[in-house]
């Protein structure tokens, strides 16, 4: 059993004693915690929380404690059932509320659930308000209300179609362009809320002819969620037979968004992104952003445009928080995370797959076509793994003074960029390892400077 406590939230597998797995006692003190910290730090006087779930098979049984729990501490909670990530956080500020619960896992296997945590602004606590939440669930330092001021439970399931009405809005999305392409779309939703969102989306963009690959809304995922190539044989399979001019996969709780060519290989998940900000930027010129781990083809593509590009540490909060900095008109993370500030600061599937669609039906070309247009480049992802005795930190700060020839970036670990190519190494928040992510324009090339920083740490950890 496995239960990981960090700033983003509470994730675990189901079952188990408390503390081991995601118990109900462990929701329990979770929830309180963050309500207590809602309490303390919102600027509403709503009483509200949103509360949102994927489609698990335990959704329904956490949902219900997280509910109680927040009735339990005085606050009254919207609850918009099974609901994408960003549904739940459009339906925070639509509902003006004080925040927001996720119950969802993202891409972790259907035996894990996770709490994720919304501010009042529909997006992510930052690094001190999660470690204000986690003090207070350490501390039991929550306390529940009197039975007179116990709050109640608002059901509304409207979410889904406001979702799509608010991204049929923007701007840059062309139903009549993608109606007139008359595209054959296939989509793999991995048995969660996207199977639902997803085909209604595309049905309101004008596409009327869908392939549904486990769109059936059972939280029985058929087959491991996350959307990378080895996972995705079944929907590439049926793209090599030439059925359909593009496939969508999402994970289940619809913040990533993963393409297929018409070929059946993969677009890449780091170019999802990269395709939607060349289309964005070539309506609206301004600056992207993506976090250190992220390809550099957003960077060169945003060059081409006369625009600034910018990084930020990993993690969706940095992303935003880097972007509001910038005045970012589009950015995210190189796995298929589209946060388009147009619509909201958050990773949206049903953004990306609407801007896609817009670009791709004005582009006139096949999707390998439109792929081949954009900076070519591999990213490799390794690991090390270290005792724990050995000091990560003082390791990180030797490889600094190691390459301090070249460009450094120590945000977030150390990142190092050569002329044609990066490394970026960062200390794991759960294990101790060392990630390694490389890129360069092939993916030889990014797998032998990754491990040549892998036989350098290596050597170092002898020492």
């Amino acid at each position: 059993m496995s239960l990981i406590k960090s700033i983003s939230g509470i994730r675990g597998t189901i079952g188990g004693a408390p503390g081991e797995g995601l118990s109900p006692l462990d929701i329990v003190k979770f929830t309180a915690a963050y309500a207590t910290f809602i309490r303390r730090n919102t600027t509403k006087n709503t009483n509200l929380i949103v509360v949102g779930r994927d489609a698990r098979v335990s959704g329904e049984m956490v949902s219900g404690i997280v509910v109680a729990t927040l009735c339990g501490m005085g606050f009254d909670v919207v609850n918009i059932g099974l609901a994408s990530t960003p549904t739940t956080e459009i339906a925070v500020t639509e509902e003006n509320s004080c925040g927001g619960i996720i119950i969802t896992a993202s891409h972790n296997p259907m035996q894990w659930n996770a709490l994720k945590l919304l501010n009042e602004n529909g997006e992510f606590l930052n690094d001190a308000q999660g470690k204000e939440v986690l003090a207070a669930a350490e501390a039991d330092a929550y306390t529940f209300c009197d039975v007179m001021d116990l709050g109640h439970e608002l059901v509304n399931t409207t979410y889904d179609r406001k979702h799509i009405e608010k991204v049929l809005a923007l701007d840059l999305v062309d139903p009549d362009a993608i109606s007139k392409a008359n595209f054959t779309v296939a989509v793999d939703a991995v048995n969660s809320v996207g199977g639902t969102v997803i085909p209604q989306l595309l049905r309101a963009l004008g596409v009327k002819n869908i392939i549904e690959l486990n769109c059936e809304v059972t939280g029985r995922f058929s087959h491991t969620p996350e959307p990378i190539p080895e996972n995705l044989t079944q929907i590439s399979s049926l793209m090599r037979d030439g059925k359909a001019d593009v496939g969508f996969v999402v994970d289940p709780d619809v913040d990533r968004l993963a393409i297929v060519m018409e070929n059946g290989e993969m677009f890449v998940e780091e170019y999802t992104l990269v395709a939607v900000a060349d289309y964005v930027l070539s309506h609206t010129p301004g600056a992207t952003v993506s976090n250190l781990s992220s390809s550099r083809a957003l960077r060169d593509i945003t060059a081409a445009h006369g625009c600034q590009y910018a990084a930020s540490a990993v993690g969706e909060v940095n992303v935003t928080t880097k972007m509001k900095e910038t005045g970012a008109v589009i950015g995210g993370e190189g796995n298929g995370g589209v946060i388009y500030p147009a619509s909201h600061y958050g990773r949206d599937a049903l953004v990306g797959v609407a801007l896609f669609l817009s670009l791709l039906a004005k582009s006139g070309k096949k999707v390998s076509e439109l792929k081949k247009t954009y900076p070519a480049y591999a990213i490799a992802k390794n690991k090390i793994e270290l005792t724990p005795e050995i000091n990560v930190d003082a390791i990180l700060e030797e490889v600094k003074k190691r390459y301090a020839s070249e460009k450094i970036t120590d945000v977030d670990g150390v990142k190092i960029d050569f002329a044609d190519s990066w490394v970026h190494l960062r200390k794991s928040n759960t294990e101790p390892i060392i990630r390694i992510y490389s890129e360069a324009h092939t993916m030889q090339e990014a797998e032998q400077l990754g491990q040549q920083i892998k036989d350098v740490i290596t050597e170092m950890t002898k020492h």
